[in-house]
C-alpha cells in the first residue's frame, strides 16, 4: 500500500527521514563555491544534484528537499545574480519533484531558510524578508510541494513570519530553528519559548537543525520534546560540537598542521572534527526513543549518515544491502577462508 503524503499522518505511526545538507556535500563533490554556498548548481549542473538527490533517497530519506537553501532575492544580489532567482528557484524544485515522483510515496519538500538580513528593530527589512518568502513559497506551490520546510533560524522573529507564510499555502511545515552560542535566539527570545510560539502559530513539526552537533543539539531536544505536543525535528551536523564549542561555527582544531587561511575551521576544515557513523546512529536512536520521528542529518551529512539514521530507527532502505560485513575483511573477519596467520597481523597493523 502507498504511504499516505501527508507528514502529520506518517508522523503518528512513525519516523520519517529528511536528508540536508547539500551545500557541504556539494562544495565537497565540487559543485559550489565554500563561504558564497549558492545553489546555482540547479542551473549549472543539473544532473549532478539529482545525482545526489538518489543518493540520499536510496539512503532512507522520505523526503526530497528542493535545494533552495540560499536561494534567495538577497544572497542572489550579493553575488550579482538576481535575475537567476526564479529560474534556480524552478529548477530546483523540478528535479526535486522527479526524483521524489519516481518513488511512491516519497514526499518533495519546498524550502526556504534564514535570509540574513532579517532586524528586529527595522520594520522595512521584515517585510522584505516576508516578500522573499513570498515568492519562493508560491514557486514551491506551483513545484508542487507536498509540504514547505523552513530552517535554519537563528532569529525567533524570522522564524515566526516564515511560519506564517507557509501555514497560508494550507500544506504542512515543518520549522526548525538554529540558535547559536548564545543559548537563546538572537533576538533574545528563548529556545524552547520559540518552538512553543511556533507550535502555537501552528507549525505541524518543530526543532531544531544544523550549527550544532549531537552533544550540543540533544539536551536542547529533550527540553523541547517535553515543552510541545506536536512532532518534533532533530537534524544535527555531524560534527563533535562540545560545551565550550557549541557550534560549528568556533570549533577549534588545535592539530591542525596546516591551518584554514580563514583563521578558522568553518566551513573548509572541519574534516578531522567529523563525527563517525556510530555516534550519528546512536544520537538518532536516542532521539527516536524520546518521541522524536522527524530526523535527519544537516550540513555535514553524507548518505552514509542518512542511512545510519534510518537503521537507527528500525529501517532498512536501498543503499542497506550496502551495510558494512566486517565478516569478510581480511585482517579482521572471521570468514573460515581467512588465513590464520594474515588474520593474526590484525592485531599489529
Amino acid at each position: 500500500m502507498t504511504e499516505s503524503k501527508n507528514l502529520t499522518e506518517r508522523l503518528d505511526v512513525g519516523p520519517v527521514i529528511c536528508a540536508e545538507g547539500f551545500l557541504f556535500e556539494l562544495e565537497r563533490r565540487g559543485y559550489l563555491s565554500a563561504g558564497e554556498f549558492v545553489p546555482e548548481v540547479a542551473l549549472e549542473y543539473p544532473d549532478a544534484l539529482r545525482t545526489l538527490h538518489i543518493d540520499y533517497q536510496r539512503a532512507g530519506s522520505d523526503i526530497v528537499e528542493a535545494f533552495t537553501y540560499n536561494g534567495h532575492r538577497e544572497k542572489m544580489r550579493v553575488i550579482g545574480k538576481e535575475d537567476l532567482l526564479e529560474p534556480l528557484n524552478r529548477a530546483a524544485l523540478q528535479i526535486a519533484r522527479s526524483v521524489a515522483d519516481a518513488r511512491p510515496g516519497d514526499l518533495m519538500a519546498g524550502n526556504i531558510s534564514n535570509t540574513n538580513i532579517w532586524d528586529p528593530a527595522h520594520t522595512g527589512r521584515q517585510a522584505e524578508v516576508r516578500s522573499m518568502f513570498e515568492e519562493m513559497v508560491g514557486w514551491a506551490v506551483d513545484g508542487g510541494a507536498d509540504l514547505i520546510i523552513g530552517e535554519t533560524f537563528y532569529y525567533a522573529g524570522e522564524a515566526l513570519a516564515a511560519l506564517e507564510v507557509a501555514k497560508a499555502t494550507g500544506l504542512p511545515v515543518v520549522l526548525t530553528i538554529a540558535p547559536m552560542a548564545l543559548d537563546e535566539m538572537a533576538d533574545g527570545v528563548g529556545i524552547v519559548e520559540t518552538c512553543q510560539r511556533l507550535e502555537q502559530a501552528g507549525a505541524d513539526v518543530v526543532g531544531m537543525n544544523c550549527f550544532r552537533g549531537p552533544e550540543t543539539m540533544m539536551p536542547w531536544l529533550r527540553q523541547i520534546r517535553a515543552a510541545v505536543s506536536c512532532h518534533v525535528g532533530a537534524l544535527p551536523i555531524p560534527y563533535r560540537t562540545t560545551a565550550e564549542e557549541p557550534t560549528f561555527f568556533n570549533l577549534s582544531d588545535d592539530r591542525a598542521s596546516v591551518p584554514s587561511p580563514h583563521g578558522r575551521a568553518f566551513p573548509t576544515a572541519l574534516d578531522p572534527l567529523y563525527a563517525n557513523r556510530y555516534e550519528v546512529g546512536a544520537f538518532a536512536s536516542e532521539a527516536f526513543e524520546l518521541g522524536i520521528r522527524y530526523l535527519g542529518v544537516c550540513c555535514g551529512a553524507s548518505p552514509i549518515l542518512v542511512r545510519q539514521v534510518a537503521e537507527a530507527v528500525g529501517r532498512t532502505t536501498e543503499a542497506s544491502r550496502f551495510s558494512e560485513n566486517m565478516h569478510n575483511h581480511f585482517l579482521y573477519g572471521d570468514n573460515e577462508r581467512l588465513p590464520d596467520h594474515i588474520v593474526a597481523l590484525g592485531a599489529q597493523a
